[in-house]
């Protein structure tokens, strides 16, 4: 998904301020569930992530910045569980096909080293396995890889499946008793907090396992607290997990802000705690996994809904929202229209519950202000005198937390810098001989993957590099480019100069680029419009208005032949571009009008092997 592609970057000590709004018990979101891609190399909504094994014989488990996340929530919450699901997969799986089920025991060999790796290499351990993210399912390969995790010690590792729709899904386990067996989760996405018949029948546990993808703002956290409660009132769903964790990507690829919290700019330190990190912290600070609902939950009179848990040892905490149809709507699925007024509503505490005589009180308003209250601890109920029974008077919009627990709370760090557009002055020679991450810092994959690179027999100025390492089509999970691309920089970038050293690996049809105004990423790289130029290793350039190379404004001669490095210089200016190769000029004042702005990017002509080094991009007024 790469939708935390920015946060690694981050300087210190704001990442970790970050990490502890997410993960820190009893801070922030006090999150109990990590769901991580497995990078398979394609793009998957908002960039690609690298695969542990690009190629069959080739295994890294050091590549991106899962690894690094897992292990950053762990530090925190030892007790997070910990899930992997494919998006994309490396293309010799499929053997020609965009297809991971070619060789069941190969794709189910691929993922059970990336839970093995996870261990040894970074004492993870992976609790939850999941099939191909909103994608076919193949009943044989379930159980092909549940008898290669028990072959390989891995029985604790439980499967998920399907990461789509209910259906086919719990009909097919209703049909097979041995993929009954194999399957310990039902996982849907956007399900609306409603099930169906035969997931319900299965008996298995059933979870929202990827929901949300809505806009932070205070709709969002409207849209997040609605249905915490409600997947599990309408639908019995035990975990509800948002896409995403943090909006750590640049803003104008698709689900700009569709995070938790936002964290979009390492360059300045900023950052931003949503509305969205303290509804959730409404629930998980007071609960925890292997807590159980009550069976008094339920939809309010007048709208709304609450829930009660408890740990079984005498805790207590139960969630009431009053969320709006206009201010909780989600991206999906379409919210039937619903209404809500202001009531009293009133809750009598039975059995052990009776004798409890305090409960502890945490309040939401969303909204304007001066309403607007974002989880506040209010004055405790003490119900020694009431026989059990508290009124709560409710308004639109609001949330209470009432729960036995005293250990919540509302942390806090100084603010962040304040917010700066990216520098217009920005260069990266790559000179990383121990690189944290494979990424090179602020360059966002869309198709195809950069890592460092280190020219073991170049002991010169190109020892160190930013290489394209794909050579093949990856099985797809989105519309990758036919392409290789890495974008960089301000989406509002309109006048800049690129300037990169490039290296053409591949002898026959090689080519690489450089671009400005690159306007479209993610799920959309495929229609991206820019300004690129592009040499070829046949001694020719090119200009064209777009990534797949439809629209041409220019091309030629340029002396230029495979495994050499030459200076390209890109100039934009209005409606003006001017190029050079090697600080020669290979034409001047071609007239350019479409798109006015963008970011700049590097890339391939297609998946092959390419090396850049020495980018320097510096914007103008």
């Amino acid at each position: 998904m790469a939708t935390s592609r920015l946060l690694v970057n981050y300087p210190e000590p704001y990442r970790s301020q970050i990490l502890d709004y997410l993960f820190k018990p009893n801070f922030g979101a006090s999150l109990h569930i990590l769901k991580v891609e497995i990078g398979g190399d394609g793009q998957t909504t908002d960039g690609t992530e690298p695969s542990h094994m690009h190629y069959a014989l080739d295994e890294n488990y050091f590549r991106g910045y899962e690894w690094w996340l897992m292990k950053e929530a762990k530090k925190r919450n030892p007790n997070i569980t910990l899930m992997g699901l494919p998006w994309s997969f490396p293309g010799w799986l499929g053997k020609g096909f965009n297809w991971p089920y070619v060789n069941l025991q190969l794709t189910a060999y691929y993922v059970v080293t990336w839970i093995e790796g996870a261990k040894y290499y970074h004492d993870l351990d992976i609790d939850y396995i999941g099939i191909w993210n909103e994608r076919s399912f193949d009943i044989n390969y379930i159980k092909v890889l549940r008898r290669m995790l028990n072959y390989q010690g891995l029985q604790h590792v439980k499967i998920i499946a399907s990461d789509n729709l209910w259906e086919p899904i719990s009909a097919s386990m209703l049909l097979d008793s041995e993929l009954m067996k194999v399957i310990d989760v039902i996982g849907a996405h956007y399900p609306g907090t409603h099930t169906v018949k035969d997931a319900r029948l299965t008996k298995k546990k059933l979870w929202s396992s990827e929901d949300f993808s809505t806009l932070n703002n205070d709709v969002g956290a409207g849209c997040w607290g609605r249905i915490l409660n409600q997947n599990y009132i309408n639908g019995y769903m035990t975990s509800t997990i948002a896409w995403n964790l943090v909006a750590s990507y640049y803003d104008q690829l698709p689900y700009g802000r569709s995070g938790l919290m936002t964290a979009q700019e390492p360059w300045s330190g900023h950052y931003v705690v949503e509305a969205p990190i303290w509804i959730t912290a409404h629930t998980t600070q007071f609960t925890q996994p292997g807590w159980y609902y009550l069976k008094t939950v339920g939809h309010l009179e007048k709208g709304g809904s609450y829930a009660a848990l408890t740990d079984g040892l005498g805790n207590l905490t139960i969630i009431v929202e009053t969320m709006s149809h206009r201010h909780s709507v989600c991206i999906r699925p379409h919210l039937p229209y619903f209404n809500v007024s202001r009531q009293f509503a009133t809750f009598v505490l039975k059995g052990s519950f009776s004798e409890i005589p305090e409960m502890q009180v945490w309040y939401t308003k969303l909204g304007k202000a001066p309403e607007r209250v974002i989880f506040k601890q209010l004055d405790s109920l003490w119900l020694l005198d009431s026989g059990g029974r508290f009124t709560l008077e409710l308004g639109e919009d609001e949330l209470f937390t009432v729960t036995t627990l005293t250990t919540g709370s509302k942390g806090s760090y100084p603010l962040p810098p304040k917010s700066k557009p990216f520098p217009r002055v920005y260069k990266d020679d790559f000179n990383v001989d121990y690189p944290f991450f494979s990424e090179a810092p602020n360059f966002a994959d869309q198709t195809g993957v950069f890592e460092y690179f280190m020219n073991v027999e170049d002991p010169g100025e190109h020892r160190f590099t930013l290489r394209q390492v794909l050579n093949q089509r990856p099985i797809t999970w989105a519309a990758d480019a036919f392409n290789t691309i890495s974008v960089i920089g301000d989406y509002e970038w309109s006048n800049v100069t690129i300037k990169c050293d490039v290296y053409i690996e591949t002898l026959e049809k090689g080519g690489v680029f450089i671009a400005g105004r690159v306007n479209k990423g993610g799920i959309l790289i495929r229609s991206a419009r820019g300004i690129f130029f592009w040499i070829f290793a046949n001694g020719t350039y090119r200009v064209t208005g777009d990534l797949a190379g439809w629209v041409i404004y220019a091309l030629g001669p340029a002396e230029v032949i495979a495994q050499e490095w030459y200076t390209l210089t890109l100039t934009i200016k209005g409606p003006l571009v001017s190029g050079m190769l090697n600080g020669k000029s290979l034409w001047t004042d071609l007239h350019v009008s479409f798109p006015e702005n963008g970011w700049a990017a590097i890339g391939t002509q297609s998946f092959q092997f390419a090396q850049f080094d020495n980018f320097h991009v510096e914007a103008m007024p």
